[in-house]
């Protein structure tokens, strides 16, 4: 029996009637072989590895009342049959019908009674493909821990050998008894209030051991984006001319700007899905001498412009993006559950020019970074998530979905953007090789709209998850997301062929607004990107990844 973390009950408790904690990914098979894809086969693959998937065979019990986190038991019940479900498009299916019946799984919550996953066989795709979607529940794995259980799903080779069978039995565990689980309940909640001293002091500490004023001021500033305008507007005002000069402009703590998707949102999907090429990227970023995910960044904010432009609703502020990070030792590679924090910054959705703004998002996400490891995020958000019993968490976000909540406060960020490193080598399941690797995250109240970036051998597969009531049309932000990857090509290659060298980016304020967007005040500081070089947390290199998000 093993005891969740805060963190990975929260995936639980934020579960509502319209929200759901589960992410999904959809792999597409094509070429030949394609019956060892098929649902009988796969049924056979997967029952030969299930010693190797130890999530796939835990299952939930809740602590009478919600008073201290559940825990996973060892399924004494597991049916392999309930797990693996068989669907077929009429044929020939076309993209559009895979992502809309992907929207009806997905639409759906887990059966808590069981182990927390579903895997589709899904037969009748155009061309003869075939696709598997599986869903699983955050609670389980996050990003990097998903990736580990692909990589027991798909070989490295085609028609690879079975893996050695288990060196010991698997052993059910019998539900413990609800007054067993009440006492573990009442011993934890009786050491709740040391927990709180503890918490206290390791936050102090935490914030004392980063760097002198900067630190405080980072602090300040993320504090600053929660308070209402009346003491949060002299706060931030103070803050904007104190702010180091040497140093990396941060965000500024405003508020994220409000958009049709940033609204309660219902329990009715949206999905879409596309590919772009990983060379194209990779020529933009040697071009502007970015990142890789500044590249992703960008692209997304391009396509999101277009598509708020079209709906005459882009607002003049730049949007904000919620971009998971991953905190996972290397220690902690094989390990299931989440490890994961998040950062915020800023996507220049005011400016027009996609070569200012890539230049922008570049600029903001060191901004961004920087912020993030100045302060012990990831600790501080694990430590919180700790201290209050599920029960007031579960109870707290049902409040907040009944009453509408996020159609009345101001969104802290607008959507969550996600970039997930993947395999570069093909993946096969038998002889029947994987094509394409489709993330489907997750979204929430008052942030409706979700992008994750997956990338598989020579391209970036990417997956846009919006509520039904809220973007209609996610397929008009995968085409604006090819169109403007190509726009940054032709700006590359333009800027190659007249012998362009690339320059300093500039600050998020200062590059040349559109005629939407009116200028805005230069924020004092240096606008050199090796102003101020981002310190590292001791705990863990951060690299931005679905919650990691494949939400």
């Amino acid at each position: 029996m093993q005891r969740l973390s805060g963190l990975d009950t929260s995936f639980l408790s934020m579960e509502t009637a319209s929200q759901f904690g589960h992410i999904s990914s959809i792999n597409v098979f094509a070429g030949d072989h394609l019956a060892d894809a098929g649902f009988e086969a796969m049924r056979t693959h997967i029952s030969d590895r299930l010693h190797l998937l130890e999530p796939y065979r835990r299952r939930l019990v809740t602590v009478p009342f919600g008073l201290d986190n559940p825990y996973w038991i060892n399924d004494d019940r597991f049916d392999i049959d309930y797990h693996l479900r068989h669907a077929a498009l009429p044929s020939p299916g076309t993209d559009e019908q895979l992502a809309d019946l992907v929207c009806r799984i997905i639409s759906r919550p887990l059966d808590r009674a069981h182990p927390l996953w579903l895997f589709y066989v899904i037969e009748g795709l155009q061309g003869g493909r075939i696709a598997h979607l599986s869903t699983i529940h955050h609670a389980l794995v996050d990003g990097v821990s998903g990736a580990n259980l692909l990589g027991v799903l798909l070989d490295p080779i085609p028609d690879a050998p079975p893996p050695a069978p288990p060196t010991e039995p698997f052993v059910a565990e019998p539900e413990p008894s609800q007054m067993t689980l009440l006492g573990k309940a009442v011993v934890d909640n009786l050491s709740r209030p040391g927990k709180l001293a503890r918490m206290q002091l390791d936050l102090a500490r935490q914030v004392a051991s980063s760097t002198g004023l900067r630190s405080l001021g980072t602090f300040v500033d993320m504090a600053s984006r929660s308070l209402p305008g009346v003491i949060g507007t002299p706060l931030r005002t103070v803050r904007s001319r104190t702010r180091d000069h040497d140093a990396v402009p941060a965000f500024d703590g405003r508020p994220a700007p409000r958009t049709s998707f940033n609204r309660s949102v219902t329990a009715h999907r949206k999905y879409a899905f596309c590919s772009v090429p990983l060379d194209q990227a990779k020529v933009v970023r040697r071009a502007f001498d970015v990142t890789l995910n500044d590249v992703v960044m960008a692209v997304c904010a391009g396509a999101l412009r277009r598509y708020l432009d079209a709906n005459d609703e882009l607002p003049p502020e730049p949007l904000v993006a919620m971009v998971p990070v991953s905190v996972r030792a290397a220690a902690q590679a094989k390990a299931g559950g989440n490890r994961v924090s998040a950062l915020l910054a800023e996507l220049a959705t005011n400016l027009d020019d996609p070569v200012d703004r890539l230049r922008a998002v570049s600029h903001g996400m060191k901004a961004a970074k920087a912020t993030h490891d100045a302060l012990p995020v990831a600790e501080m958000l694990e430590n919180v998530v700790e201290f209050f019993p599920p029960a007031i968490t579960a109870r707290a976000m049902r409040l907040i979905s009944r009453t509408h909540m996020a159609d009345r406060l101001q969104p802290l960020f607008n959507l969550t953007i996600s970039n997930v490193p993947g395999p570069r080598a093909p993946l096969y399941v038998g002889r029947a090789e994987l094509q394409h690797f489709y993330p489907v995250s997750t979204i929430a109240d008052g942030s409706g709209l979700n992008i994750t970036v997956q990338s598989y051998r020579d391209g970036l597969d990417l997956g846009v998850v919006t509520c039904r009531d809220l973007v209609p049309d996610p397929w008009s932000i995968t085409e604006g997301i090819r169109a403007e990857l190509d726009l940054l090509t032709a700006a590359a290659a333009a800027a190659a062929t007249a012998g362009a060298v690339a320059t300093p980016p500039p600050g998020i304020n200062e590059s040349r607004p559109s005629r939407s967007a009116p200028p805005r005040t230069r924020r004092s500081g240096s606008s050199s990107p090796d102003a101020a070089t981002p310190r590292r947390p001791r705990s863990a290199t951060p690299r931005t990844g679905r919650g990691s998000s494949r939400t």
